[in-house]
């Protein structure tokens, strides 16, 4: 019998359905969640895959976080022997994740006692029971970055397990507002699978895998497409890293980019080994680096399932920068690294395909974490904070660059200054364009943001920034952007320091335009 998922329709209907069921995880996982790092900031992302752990369907949340599991999942999922009402909790880079604050919860669908599928969702945890506020240190091994979880059953036979769930929310500043993340990330997957199994009912089970294979066929084919689209040949790029923040600089990472027969084969051979600071990247974030630049090659309407990736080869020397091992310190390698790993990857295919790809953007989250721990007149203080900022976008051969945005590996937003103020004792004195700072072109780079905050209290603060030493590279003759500053009372700050602060103190971070695109 013809599979009735061949019409190109019902296809699509298929593709939507499932990816509206992350959306709607999405949904819930934001409106339920206590910290305004995911609830405001909207840091956390949704995906379903299948009984295998192969992707088959993701919102469209944060890159970093789903190429990572997308990469990962299908060992995790082999490994460990799973029953209805069973949710597992994990946030070991080494097993599965990318740093510690990411913490991922996966459950099993079952239909008819058939294992179907299985839900995810990964969201940023601002405290993770690391000693420096907002956990995100400057680190050098993973035991200094917090509270590490191997792959561990949270929920069994429907029901919390209470040592565990204790033993999380125990090790956090702030239990209660621990407590509400992690049963929001229960509550969106539990979404996940009641629409799910609705759909899985509705079709079959038979029908669904088969509409699945085929999605992913699909899927493969539009990336063969993109593919046959760059010529055949070795492409190289190198980029440094301004720093690992605990005395190294200017570290490498270079890509060899070889095409041939619409297959793609991404070599890190060259890179820096690991280094002694936290801007390892387990090679899941590299994966997702990698499959990131190549799905913007690809048509819009490419399904966001593992079919895209069947061509794609990453080799990365084994502790490496790019493929770091245990313990070395990771923190800031999901969010720092993996921007530079966009950039080389990029720059290898701007010399294949010159006219298609932009110039570099701002090149860093510019992670700010800050938070106090702390006891007065008999009144303990503790709070943690934690906030990405944007910068200029990088322009390209049809457009100039955007200003002021998240770009590449990160897709959340900033939070407001009103959230902010009311739930921190801090205050936002400055926001806004940094005007002149992309690059100059025939399309000019986008502009970065300045951002000043003034403290009320004492705390510890914590940045985790780049391209501070190494501009934004403009491409076809366009001028770099401007580097990023990170100025504490208009006293240059390191890239990469932890520091305390006092009243009054004023925070202020510049944050790197985009390059230029084409001689003016």
């Amino acid at each position: 019998m013809q599979n009735p998922f061949m019409s190109p329709i019902a296809l699509s209907i298929f593709a939507s359905r499932v990816e509206a069921v992350c959306d709607e995880m999405g949904a819930v996982l934001q409106r339920t969640a206590f910290s305004p790092n995911i609830k405001d900031r909207l840091d956390y992302s949704c995906a379903i895959f299948d009984a295998q752990g192969e992707l088959c369907a993701q919102a469209a949340h944060i890159p970093v976080h789903i190429g990572s599991m997308a990469y990962a999942m299908r060992n995790i999922v082999s490994q460990l022997d799973w029953r209805t009402g069973d949710m597992l909790i994990l946030n070991d880079p080494y097993m599965g994740g990318t740093h510690l604050p990411d913490v991922t919860v996966i459950a099993p669908l079952y239909v008819a006692d058939r294992l179907m599928a299985f839900v995810a969702n990964r969201a940023h945890h601002a405290d993770i029971g690391s000693e420096t506020p907002g956990s995100m240190p400057i680190s050098r091994t993973l035991d200094e970055e917090g509270l590490l979880i191997p792959p561990t059953f949270l929920m069994r036979d429907s029901k919390i397990l209470p040592d565990v769930m204790d033993r999380l929310v125990g090790q956090t500043s702030v239990p209660e507002q621990s407590y509400g993340d992690f049963a929001a990330q229960i509550s969106a997957n539990k979404t996940g699978l009641l629409r799910l199994s609705l759909l899985v009912t509705e079709m079959g089970p038979d029908t669904f895998n088969a509409a699945v294979t085929e999605l992913n066929d699909y899927a493969e084919r539009l990336a063969a497409a993109a593919l046959l689209q760059i010529p055949d040949g070795d492409y190289e790029f190198t980029d440094v890293m301004d720093s690992d923040g605990v005395g190294n600089a200017d570290i490498p990472i270079k890509v060899n980019l070889h095409i041939k027969n619409q297959k793609a084969t991404v070599d890190f051979s060259g890179s820096a080994g690991q280094t002694a600071g936290n801007i390892n990247c387990p090679l899941p974030v590299t994966a997702a680096a990698v499959y990131y630049v190549f799905s913007c090659l690809m048509p819009p309407y490419t399904p966001a399932c593992q079919g895209r990736f069947r061509n794609i080869k990453i080799l990365a020397p084994a502790a490496s920068l790019v493929n770091a091992r245990r313990p070395a310190a990771v923190a800031a390698g999901n969010v720092e690294t993996s921007t530079r790993i966009v950039d080389v990857v990029l720059g290898a295919l701007a010399q294949a395909i010159p006219g298609q790809i932009p110039a570099a953007s701002h090149g860093s989250m510019n992670n700010i974490a800050m938070g106090a721990r702390y006891s007065t007149a008999g009144v303990t203080r503790q709070w943690d904070y934690y906030e990405t900022i944007g910068g200029g976008m990088g322009a390209g051969p049809a457009a100039h660059g955007i200003d002021a945005v998240q770009t590449h590996m990160t897709n959340t937003r900033n939070t407001p200054v009103e959230v902010l103020e009311s739930l921190y004792p801090l205050r936002v004195r400055r926001y806004g364009l940094r005007e002149g700072s992309g690059g100059a072109g025939r399309h000019h780079g986008g502009a970065g943001i300045i951002r000043e905050f003034e403290f009320l209290e004492p705390a510890t603060l914590t940045l985790l920034t780049e391209r501070r030493r190494h501009q934004p590279w403009g491409l076809n003759g366009g001028a770099c952007g401007k580097a990023g500053i990170n100025q504490l009372n208009g006293r240059r700050l390191e890239a990469k320091q932890s520091l305390s602060v006092k009243p009054g103190d004023r925070l202020t971070i510049e944050t790197a335009g985009g390059g230029g695109w084409g001689s003016k």
